[in-house]
């Protein structure tokens, strides 16, 4: 088919609602033969289809988690209630994400099947982005956690879909924030009167041997971090090639050193905090450059592993010499030793649930089959699980099989199995 009558198909399908016809369709046009004009209706007739096929993705997750939250076990204890939605598990494993991803997820698809209804067919239809409906779901949220009035929801829902026509995500949330503080002033000061529990840190590893720290603060005690960062930044001396950018940051790293250096605490798993870091001996010993590993993070360069080395503490981890696996402790204890805590805490570094990244320092160590079920105390039955994957499994139908390299199979309450491949202690090996 020539040029020309692709354009028109695309015309077509522009003008068309989204659906699987008109996405065959797209698939057989080469973008690559169509003019410079004719490749950016192709990109948009394809936005409009991945619009489509979101509304689709978001009636699968009505579908596996219902409309409403589920909580999997009433009878827990008080402490434990409200804590699981068991769905939102599920759904992390099925498509490779976090607890977190899934969750958002689950809560957009949610909303948009109870609360805005125009929204979703707008969605369906490719009037708007997913960016777009994810950014009205998230800023008109207060409104539905206050119970506000219908009439005022449709209201800001009608406003936020005409602004969104013409507008970046980034605008749209602007502008449904300024909408919702307006119309909703006195669930506004609820939301805010009890935002203070939402408050939080959160750690995100980023290329170059970078990572991001987010801190979501009360509006006064941001002040006092930000405070007590600048006097830091302004009083220690540093070179006056550094920017305000970079003395803040190491004033903020400062902050932490200090702070460690007068706790006297213990960790969950029996050591004082650390930071912990894997290099081959090569590499220390300066006669190779691999990278080293560093927990929590990843792969970092081998000047960088070498200098931190040389400031830390050592402790070795003593293994069977054929087999590389630590020696076994069997049933004479339920408590593992601390050579085998130390083992378990380098061979997971996080929990080994599907797609979870909690570190395995803030985690639980789980038998995988119970002790009172005759499980071992020993390196092939016990793993690092974070609080809430280890009630899954203990409470919620998930089980586990383990094995000593630090690899294992989840089977679901759906009977669905998810394999969790060890984790390689240096990146990149084997």
């Amino acid at each position: 088919m020539d040029e020309r009558s692709n354009s028109q198909i695309i015309l077509a399908i522009l003008d068309a609602e989204p659906g699987a016809g008109a996405l065959a369709a797209l698939v057989q046009i080469d973008p690559l033969r169509l003019s410079r004009v004719a490749r950016i209706d192709y990109l948009t007739a394809c936005e409009r289809q991945l619009a489509w096929v979101q509304g689709l993705i978001n009636r699968a997750l009505i579908a596996v988690a219902g409309v409403e939250v589920q909580e999997s076990n009433r009878a827990l204890p008080e402490a434990w209630r409200g804590v699981d939605d068991a769905p939102r598990d599920e759904v992390a494993a099925a498509l490779r994400l976090s607890a977190g991803s899934a969750q958002r997820q689950i809560d957009t698809a949610r909303t948009l099947h109870k609360y805005l209804p125009a929204v979703r067919r707008a969605l369906e239809c490719g009037e708007i982005a997913p960016a777009h409906a994810r950014v009205i779901v998230e800023e008109s949220a207060v409104l539905f956690k206050t119970g506000a009035k219908p009439e005022v929801v449709a209201l800001i829902e009608t406003r936020a879909l005409s602004y969104a026509e013409f507008h970046t995500p980034a605008q749209l949330a602007r502008h449904v924030r300024g909408q919702v503080a307006k119309a909703a002033v006195n669930e506004i000061e609820i939301v805010v009167a009890s935002a203070v529990e939402a408050r939080r840190i959160s750690y995100y590893p980023e290329p170059d041997g970078m990572a991001t720290i987010i801190a979501l603060l009360p509006a006064a005690d941001a002040q006092i971090v930000m405070l007590a960062i600048n006097a830091l930044a302004r009083s220690e001396a540093q070179s006056q090639e550094l920017g305000i950018d970079a003395k803040r940051a190491d004033a903020l790293t400062q902050i932490a050193v200090r702070a460690l250096e007068t706790a006297g605490e213990i960790s969950a798993h029996r050591r004082p905090v650390a930071v912990n870091l894997t290099i081959d001996l090569p590499t220390l010993l300066g006669l190779a450059d691999s990278p080293g590993e560093l927990s929590g993070y990843g792969p970092i360069p081998a000047s960088i592993a070498r200098a931190l080395a040389a400031d830390g503490n050592w402790r070795r981890l003593i293994t069977e010499p054929l087999t590389g696996h630590l020696l076994e402790y069997g049933r004479e204890t339920y408590q593992p030793p601390q050579a085998l805590v130390d083992f378990l805490l380098a061979r997971d570094r996080t929990c080994r649930f599907p797609g979870c990244r909690q570190p395995a320092q803030r985690g639980d160590i789980d038998h995988a089959i119970s002790w009172e079920e005759g499980g071992n105390t020993d390196a092939a039955n016990l793993g690092l699980l974070c609080r809430r994957h280890h009630r899954l499994k203990t409470h919620d139908g998930w089980s586990i099989e383990s094995k000593t390299d630090g690899s294992c199979t989840w089977r679901s309450p759906t009977g669905h199995l998810y394999f969790v491949p060890a984790r390689p202690v240096i990146a990149g090996a084997a």
